[in-house]
């Protein structure tokens, strides 16, 4: 393996040893490591934090590794987003993984030699490592191209710098593409413009504390495309009570099997976005955030089980 690996962990020294161990068989020569620093009114963070750091000091293999601590806690916004930027300050080049995100161990070689395939065909913004369409693939190609990522495209990825260069955390576009109608061009579908105009706009606004919204808006700012597996890589692990976006324990993107990428890989012969699979998408991420909108809130979810009670007599 030749590419090196960014690790955003935090305080969860359990499932960081899980993830750490698929990176340790990989090897990387080179392992750039982004960590949060505790919340000063949680009671024992910071032995966590600390116990989860320390999971770093057992790289065993021939590694550099470059560590990003911050001391304070910059939260989901500012560490992930900061972090990152360190890395491709440091590197072209890179695949991210997150402390819950689990790959299977092809997922490593097929990042690397698709980094290097579009290393320089400025249509691709990143790799994926996440597939959502449960089975569904419409070629027998390893991969597809997708236009909109609608879920997480964030669990396991990797690019370039001279994508993530495009990146901002603030997203000061917003106002121009929301007024001029951008996103209607963008999306069409008027439903799916309102999902993601409460997404970008609670961005903006700061009421949602993210980093990952922002990618996902620069990507289609630049009218960049997304590679696709037709396999999912990444199971992420990390849906309990102590996550800070990922609660909602019976949700059908929890602890998603992945299956092993085969090789060589069958490159697709022509570059036209899978549109079937985007629409897939598109209705998962709907349902999906739906669902999340009534479990987090009880006088709605309070309201749907008075209803059926009644309906039921």
């Amino acid at each position: 393996m030749k590419t090196p690996v960014a690790f955003i962990i935090f305080n969860r020294p359990d499932t960081t040893a899980r993830v750490f161990e698929s990176i340790r068989q990989a090897q990387p020569p080179k392992l750039l490591v982004i960590a949060d620093g505790p919340r000063s009114d949680k009671v024992g963070e910071a032995e966590k934090c600390a116990a989860t750091r320390a999971i770093i000091d057992r790289v065993d293999w021939d590694c550099e590794v470059i560590t990003n601590y911050s001391e304070v806690n910059l939260g989901c916004k500012l560490r992930p987003a900061t972090g990152i930027d360190w890395v491709f300050q440091q590197v072209e080049a890179a695949i991210i993984l997150e402390d819950d995100c689990l790959p299977d161990p092809s997922f490593f070689p097929y990042c690397e030699e698709l980094l290097e395939r579009y290393r320089h065909d400025t249509r691709i913004m990143f790799i994926s490592g996440d597939n959502f369409q449960f089975g569904r693939r419409r070629t027998n190609d390893s991969y597809y191209f997708s236009q909109f990522n609608y879920m997480c495209p964030t669990w396991g990825w990797a690019t370039w710098r001279r994508a993530w260069q495009y990146y901002d955390v603030n997203i000061k576009l917003w106002e121009t593409i929301r007024d001029d109608g951008w996103l209607e061009d963008l999306l069409g579908n008027s439903p799916t413009v309102e999902v993601w105009k409460r997404k970008f706009q609670s961005v903006y606004d700061g009421t949602f504390d993210t980093w990952d919204y922002q990618w996902i808006f620069t990507c289609w700012v630049q009218n960049g495309s997304i590679v696709i597996p037709n396999v999912n890589l990444i199971s992420n692990i990390g849906y309990r009570p102590d996550a800070t976006h990922s609660k909602t324990l019976t949700s059908e993107f929890a602890n998603m099997p992945v299956s092993a990428m085969s090789f060589p890989l069958q490159h697709p012969k022509f570059f036209i976005r899978d549109a079937k699979a985007d629409r897939y998408s598109n209705d998962s991420s709907t349902r999906f955030d739906r669902l999340r909108g009534i479990l987090t809130n009880p006088t709605r979810l309070k309201q749907i089980v008075n209803n059926y009670q009644q309906a039921r007599g």
